[in-house]
């Protein structure tokens, strides 16, 4: 799993000689420069999706970052636009490639050879239907793409009470088992599986996972234009070439840094201001497919 992720990530254009990847309880990108930009991942020898899309997701965060220009480095402007927009990268290649039909027609053969016993009677498109299953469940980072954004709503309105009053950090582990009840049906069984599974409350950062839906919105309003201009990005990313794809993000996103707020970088590249239209018609035409909704 080490290994292959680190293989896919390699081809997405992550810089090993300013970075590297390292095991942690919950996967982050941490940044100490343009030269030292490093990520984690966590591993369950029992489930592929765990390791390899938090390296995914984090090699997003670090190919934004090694991707500023170098005269905006140790300036106020030398990060990411705003959040959200790191979390549209970091989504991107996570979800909008690596979960991607295209992606695996090129990194599948190379998967499955690696793990013959697991894989050797599973084909392709079974494998991509696996992948993109939907289902309840209890992990924000092991979540698909159509439930995930329950998995934020849950946490800013809990994060909402917190700042009114209106909840106590002592109630929030039965207000959280309630939400997920409610929300997606599945009930915690430990607070390591419910309150406690993300480390941005421990650390003080409040208004964070709001970030994640909004890079959904963004990243998707993107990829419409990189493939508006990219015609042939699907061909290319089956045959593991991420070239062209990484050239038009340092051009349009990465070396700006932090030049542009977040409203005005998205409608300097794709013509209008956030909005959730392309990533709605996304989930539609992707799962209706899926499932032939």
């Amino acid at each position: 799993q080490w290994e292959f992720g680190e293989a896919a990530i390699t081809k997405y254009g992550y810089d090993w000689n300013r970075g590297r990847q390292d095991k942690a309880a919950h996967p982050f990108t941490t940044n100490f420069g343009l030269g030292d930009v490093r990520i984690t991942t966590r591993v369950d020898e029992n489930f592929l999706n765990t390791a390899l899309f938090g390296t995914l997701h984090e090699a997003g965060h670090a190919i934004y970052e090694q991707g500023v220009a170098a005269e905006l480095e140790r300036t106020p402007l030398g990060s990411g636009a705003s959040l959200a927009v790191h979390e549209s990268q970091s989504r991107m290649y996570e979800n909008l490639l690596g979960r991607s039909y295209d992606f695996w027609v090129h990194f599948y053969p190379s998967l499955r050879e690696r793990f013959k016993t697991q894989l050797g009677n599973v084909d392709l498109d079974t494998f991509y239907k696996g992948i993109n299953k939907v289902e309840p469940s209890l992990i924000r980072v092991e979540a698909d793409e159509a439930t995930y954004n329950l998995h934020v709503m849950l946490r800013l309105e809990l994060e909402i009470a917190l700042m009114e009053g209106k909840l106590k950090v002592a109630d929030l582990p039965q207000a959280w088992n309630d939400r997920m009840e409610d929300y997606l049906g599945v009930v915690p069984a430990t607070d390591a599986e419910g309150v406690l599974q993300d480390v941005h409350w421990s650390a003080g950062i409040l208004g964070y996972f709001p970030t994640y839906a909004l890079g959904n919105l963004v990243s998707n309003q993107l990829w419409e234009k990189i493939n508006q201009d990219i015609p042939e990005l699907s061909s290319q990313i089956q045959n593991g070439n991420f070239t062209e794809l990484l050239a038009w993000l340092r051009e349009n996103v990465h070396r700006h840094g932090a030049k542009f707020k977040p409203q005005h970088l998205v409608k300097r590249v794709v013509g209008s201001t956030i909005s959730p239209d392309a990533y709605l018609k996304y989930l539609n035409d992707k799962f209706g497919a899926i499932y032939e909704l």
